[in-house]
């Protein structure tokens, strides 16, 4: 059995490494895909339209490993993450590309949804913290090399081999799944909620879309419509959730107190680092060349290596992840707060450099400490629920932080030049500080250990 396990973990880090690298390495061929198909229009939409669905699709892969199994749920991810990539090699046009993007999303999403849920089925607390040296090397691998990478592909044999490279690497984490994760056989008449996945993706389209496409956020039409559309939806979602016999998202995650509080964190602090991420390369830029910007941004990544790096060895010794995620919270505020300073003074570096480095923290902290609380803490019957409601908080969260906040720039002052900047951080640091305030606070080992 542990064999077993161990070839299943491997597969499911090989699943998250490629559905991570995915991003990164687009990032960089976006010029070389521009000018290969001619399209001086729809770049912004080859990433957005993998980010809706990766977002949307979240909580419906949590859900349909619950029921039919971790295996089968990671084995679809793959098959459908592999054949978008075939797809996105060979697209001719700019529109093919971004329907192939939309399929990649959702394969995508499954990888990094059932890879989590997976996690928890097969190691008790003490072992995920010990593995989380693993996952950390995984995620530094990814945010390090990916850029690079992606530039090297597209200069050297072209900007489809980014997508190609997914076809060689999907087969042994398919095969490595198949024989390590444990299947599920259904022992209930429980169906999938069709109806309640319709009306999520409805609204979760609407907050992407305001979230990820300037013309919309801004659009004296479109704005109200979209963001109506979204709390009609949400509505009816969660109307459809309380009724349905067998929901898409239970309410039985949020009879407990200390992970609603969780996922309400979650999409709070998503809205905070995640929402301002876009923005943080406009305040290094202010204050510095090009060059000089990205020595400044490493700042950021060396903060999430560091906290990742000492969580992996100290939470075995401090085992209480509301604990951690209350820290994270206040490193987040903490930065957040140095960077609007740095921002009106111009991006002042002896400010920023730190104030990135606290974000970088703060994003590992509170993605490690809720993880590992919904991984151990869920019912076994509910931890993909449970871990896709936390992961579609943070990601829907972030797109609504990023449409928010640039809002209320261009609003007060605008325009996104110093003042701005400075406006988008403080907000982003007081949304922090009530996730802080939000956060639960259970301080005894045993009320972080699985329910089941």
């Amino acid at each position: 059995m542990h064999a077993s396990r161990n070839l299943a973990y491997a597969g499911l880090l090989l699943g998250m490494a490629m559905a991570q690298l995915d991003g990164l390495v687009l990032t960089a061929a976006l010029p070389s895909i521009g000018a290969d198909l001619h399209a001086r229009t729809g770049l912004v939409a080859v990433t957005a339209a993998g980010l809706l669905t990766l977002t949307v699709a979240t909580p419906l892969h949590g859900r349909l490993g619950d029921l039919y199994g971790r295996r089968a749920a990671f084995a679809l991810s793959v098959l459908v993450f592999a054949a978008a990539s075939a797809w996105c090699a060979a697209a001719p046009d700019i529109g093919s590309l971004i329907a192939a993007r939309a399929l990649q999303g959702l394969g995508g999403s499954g990888l990094i949804v059932t890879a989590m849920s997976a996690l928890g089925e097969l190691f008790e607390r003490d072992e995920l913290l010990r593995r989380q040296g693993w996952q950390t090397a995984v995620f530094a691998a990814a945010t390090l090399g990916g850029p690079p990478l992606g530039g090297l592909l597209a200069a050297g044999p072209g900007w489809r081999w980014i997508f190609l490279v997914n076809l060689p690497l999907s087969v042994p984490a398919l095969v490595l799944g198949l024989r390590g994760l444990p299947a599920k056989p259904r022992r209930s008449t429980e169906k999938f909620d069709v109806l309640g996945s319709a009306l999520l993706a409805v609204a979760g389209a609407a907050v992407v879309a305001l979230g990820t496409v300037d013309a919309l956020a801004r659009s004296p039409l479109w704005t109200p419509v979209l963001l109506g559309t979204t709390v009609v939806a949400g509505f009816l979602f969660v109307r459809r959730q309380r009724r349905a016999p067998s929901p898409l998202i239970s309410p039985k995650v949020f009879a407990d107190v200390v992970l609603k509080r969780a996922v309400v964190v979650n999409g709070l602090a998503g809205a905070a680092l995640y929402g301002t991420f876009t923005y943080v390369a406009l305040v290094a830029a202010l204050g510095a060349q090009a060059a000089a910007t990205g020595l400044l941004l490493v700042a950021m990544t060396a903060g999430q290596l560091v906290l990742s790096t000492s969580f992996a060895a100290l939470a075995r010794r401090h085992p209480d992840m509301t604990r951690w995620g209350r820290f994270g919270c206040l490193l987040g505020t903490a930065g957040l707060a140095a960077i609007a300073v740095a921002a009106a003074f111009g991006g002042t570096p002896w400010l920023l450099a730190p104030g990135l480095f606290a974000i970088g923290a703060a994003f590992a902290g509170c993605t490690s400490a809720y993880t590992v609380l919904g991984q151990t803490r869920a019912d076994r019957a509910l931890l993909g629920v449970t871990l896709g409601s936390l992961t579609f908080a943070r990601q829907a969260g972030g797109l609504a932080g990023a449409a928010v906040f640039g809002w209320l720039a261009l609003a007060g002052t605008g325009g996104l030049a110093a003042p701005g900047l400075t406006v988008v951080f403080a907000a982003a640091a007081a949304t922090m500080l009530v996730a802080w305030l939000t956060s639960p606070a259970v301080t005894s080992s045993a009320a972080v250990s699985s329910s089941s």
